[in-house]
């Protein structure tokens, strides 16, 4: 039996050997957050996602840990304050996930976001965090602002601001959490689809599907929690209505966009920002209506050009093209419908999160942001509690960290490791790695940063071989899988 063999069995075994107090559909950060809260405050929890864990918007979001300038001045202080506390509390818990991040903000005559108007706002945005932000907020005169930023846009420069928020890495966030998770007793399964759930006496007996081999699992659970972000609306007896809206982010060398910390770039009312990362730099986002497959999110070409322009506008000497992008992805929000779809532009729709429970022991958790994942988990499993009729422990996830240091070092971080079998071995026998795209894509993340990862490609395809037991066959067939999955140009000119 081989180790993948023999991995799966044991998870398929926990599945079915056991009455669990909760089960969670979608391993996004929400549903892991939602797993690791529960089990530590002792309830019997299994968790499974029909892709890979953090297989959609929790692997392909700006990376930020921030409470949202641009909500505080829409008025959504009560959003802000949540996720300036909550960026704080992850800083606290996984401090390798978390690194605070300045953020250059220019500032311009006649625009939407004048100088007096954001520096009052940053003050403000401050005192939300309770006067520990990651970082002290200030003024920035013009010749400040142009000596941080030597190329950028002079003409009606009225100078700028500096704030704080956090850095993370969405797709270890999730991961690691996980991780925590499993060690306080959770049950955690990817590649494993919930098919649908039949009422009993003492709660749910549940059909699930394994991916891979298509053969039936069954479990049993007191109470079920769709968390499945923009597939939520897809469970059977979900009462879920989002508004999908798309982003992308394009990741270019730094040396050909040296920014020396992050930098807000403002289009009209929509802000689009350059976040340092190593030697990268990630660009973006777009906010636009989606309505296409969620399994394959691209990026369009008019939404590339659209972030270049937004840059060569901001950096009038950068002059960045389609070569210049070593790679990109994309993803869906999935916010809660407003009662009028389709009213307002996409970035005007909340960002506020929901739990609803539309029949006895079923939750439905949508919206939120990748911030405010700690606190709309442990808002859900307190109602979880309440559906159960016990007295839980009170939540300790804003405090007990997600891992001791020597079980992240090497491993986990804001940047990919080296591309080394060991830590390979450690994502197959640790980290429910499966395929070779779980271990390019988001246990490591080695696609998005290294010009050659076609070739780690081939090194880490091989060494998942030996470690999982695969021939030939299926290590042809796992690049092959790497590659349809891998986020495409969209016909663009790839990088010389």
């Amino acid at each position: 039996m081989t180790v993948f063999q023999r991995l799966s069995q044991t998870t398929h075994g926990a599945l079915s050997s056991a009455v669990f107090d909760i089960l969670v559909i979608g391993g996004g950060i929400v549903g892991a957050g939602i797993a690791r809260d529960a089990a530590l405050r002792g309830l019997r929890v299994a968790l499974v996602d029909q892709h890979d864990f953090a297989f959609g918007t929790s692997s392909r979001s700006s990376r930020l840990l921030h409470g949202g300038l641009r909500y505080l001045a829409q008025g959504r202080i009560g959003l802000v304050r949540e996720a300036s506390v909550e960026k704080l509390a992850i800083r606290r818990i996984a401090p390798h996930l978390a690194e605070p991040l300045p953020f250059l903000f220019p500032t311009y005559r006649r625009t939407a976001w004048p100088r007096w108007k954001l520096s009052a706002g940053a003050r403000i945005y401050d005192l939300l965090c309770g006067r520990s932000n990651l970082g002290g907020s200030r003024t920035l005169s013009v010749s400040e602002i142009t000596g941080m930023l030597p190329g950028i846009q002079r003409r009606n420069l009225t100078g700028g601001v500096r704030y704080f928020d956090g850095l993370t890495n969405d797709a270890r966030l999730v991961i690691d959490t996980l991780r925590s998770a499993s060690k306080a007793g959770a049950t955690a399964a990817n590649y494993v689809r919930f098919v649908h759930a039949s009422r009993t006496s003492g709660g749910w007996d549940c059909l699930l599907q394994d991916a891979g081999s298509r053969g039936d699992l069954y479990a049993r659970a007191r109470v079920i929690v769709n968390a499945a972000g923009a597939w939520a609306p897809k469970i059977p007896r979900s009462r879920v209505r989002l508004r999908l809206t798309a982003g992308i982010h394009l990741v270019l060398d730094r040396n050909r966009f040296p920014v020396p910390e992050a930098v807000v770039m403002a289009e009209g009312n929509r802000i689009l920002f350059a976040i340092p990362w190593g030697d990268r730099v990630i660009v973006g986002t777009t906010d636009t209506d989606y309505e296409g497959p969620l399994e394959d999110v691209r990026a369009c070409d008019g939404d590339i050009r659209y972030v270049l322009e937004v840059v060569n506008s901001a950096f009038p000497q950068v002059g960045l093209g389609a070569r210049d992008i070593l790679s990109v992805f994309a993803g869906v929000r999935p916010l809660i419908a407003p009662s009028r779809v389709r009213k307002g532009a996409p970035s005007d729709i909340s960002r506020s999160h929901q739990m609803r429970v539309p029949e006895a022991g079923w939750i439905d958790v949508t919206g939120g942001k990748l911030t405010t994942y700690r606190l709309m988990a442990e808002q859900t499993v307190d109602l979880v509690g309440g559906m159960l009729k016990r007295d839980l422990p009170a939540c300790r996830t804003a405090r007990e960290p997600l891992l001791d240091p020597s079980e992240v070092e090497g491993v986990s971080g804001i940047l990919p490791p080296p591309p080394t079998q060991a830590t390979v071995e450690h994502y197959c026998k640790h980290e429910w790695a499966r395929h070779l795209g779980d271990v390019m894509l988001r246990r490591a993340g080695w696609h998005f940063y290294h010009r050659d990862a076609d070739e780690i490609a081939r090194k880490a395809a091989a060494w998942m071989a030996e470690i999982l037991g695969w021939d030939a066959g299926r290590q042809a067939a796992e690049m092959l899988r790497y590659q349809q999955e891998s986020p495409a140009l969209a016909g663009l000119s790839p990088p010389a």
